[in-house]
């Protein structure tokens, strides 16, 4: 079993609709039809959401997100409509808080791959493929790939593994056009936050965006980029100053918390059906400094 430790009862607000609980956002529809989305301090590792928080880490994904979406404005629009806070909220929403367009958002992870790490590796031992695309042989954790590459997966519940599928899936789910348009908005995107990030001294390593349409005046629709953008939950980012092909890299993402929980301190097994413990202080702390860090380095702007 899988999924909250403990599940958030969210906050009632005037005018607000509460429709979702995510593993890091809340989603509420305001009295227009705009998605009100709320991106919490939680924290999931291995299919959990923790018991423990991590201070400030919505506000920085909200914020680097933000950022990011004004450095993409010229490839995609993207969902944003206001930052302000809708009336009677709380006051810890400031600045984790977006008032979003409301799009029909399209079932698929767009996921684009420039050095070769995590899931994708572990295909490429067994098949010298990822998501069914052949690569050259002598590849290791960490080298990076001739070119970036468009490895789709479908999208889990709460406390399921999101599923790699090749991309002739997603053109039967989505259609021949469509597909081949979120190929190369993804691998657009892509290829200007990696060039950004490593301009400040950030690799990045592979990224997940989701898309939806929106209904323009006209009757026409367009893609446009939703949820959170080059984050570290959505993306690796790795030190270049450390990238060390050929084992493991240093990450700016919660790989603090992965190794604690599978550590011999934690107590916790993986493999069984107990939730994960709360998380030490100083492991909390760290993980928050990661993540305060990869915002200052990207932005070059200190977090206050």
């Amino acid at each position: 079993m899988t999924g909250f430790v403990e599940k958030p009862e969210p906050p009632q607000v005037p005018g607000l609709v509460h429709v979702h609980t995510g593993k890091v956002r809340d989603l509420y529809r305001n009295e227009a039809g705009d998605l009100v989305m709320v991106a919490s301090d939680r924290l999931s590792a291995y299919d959990w959401v923790l018991p423990t928080a991590i201070p400030d880490k919505g506000r920085v994904l909200t914020q680097l997100s933000l950022w990011w979406f004004d450095q993409l404005a010229d490839l995609v629009p993207n969902h944003v409509l206001s930052t302000e806070l809708p009336p009677g909220a709380p006051a810890d929403w400031e600045g984790r808080t977006i008032v979003c367009r409301s799009l029909r958002m399209l079932p698929v992870e767009c996921v684009a791959r420039g050095y070769l790490t995590g899931s994708g590796l572990a295909e490429y031992r067994e098949s010298r493929t990822v998501c069914g695309l052949a690569l050259p042989e002598g590849l290791v954790d960490g080298s990076e790939l001739p070119a970036p590459i468009f490895t789709p997966a479908t999208k889990a519940e709460v406390g399921e593994h999101d599923e790699n599928v090749p991309y002739e899936e997603v053109a039967r789910r989505v259609g021949a056009d469509t597909a081949a348009a979120l190929r190369q908005l993804t691998l657009a995107v892509y290829s200007r936050g990696r060039d950004i990030a490593r301009e400040r001294g950030i690799i990045l390593a592979d990224t997940k965006f989701e898309f939806g349409w929106e209904a323009e005046e006209d009757g026409a629709e367009r893609l446009v980029l939703a949820d959170e953008v080059l984050t570290p939950d959505s993306s690796r980012f790795w030190p270049a100053d450390r990238w060390e092909p050929g084992r493991p890299q240093d990450s700016f993402d919660k790989q603090i918390v992965r190794d604690w929980l599978t550590s011999p301190a934690s107590g916790w097994d993986r493999g069984g059906e107990q939730p994960p413990p709360e998380l030490p202080a100083e492991v909390v702390e760290r993980t928050r400094a990661r993540y305060i860090e990869a915002y200052e380095m990207l932005t070059g702007t200190r977090w206050s």
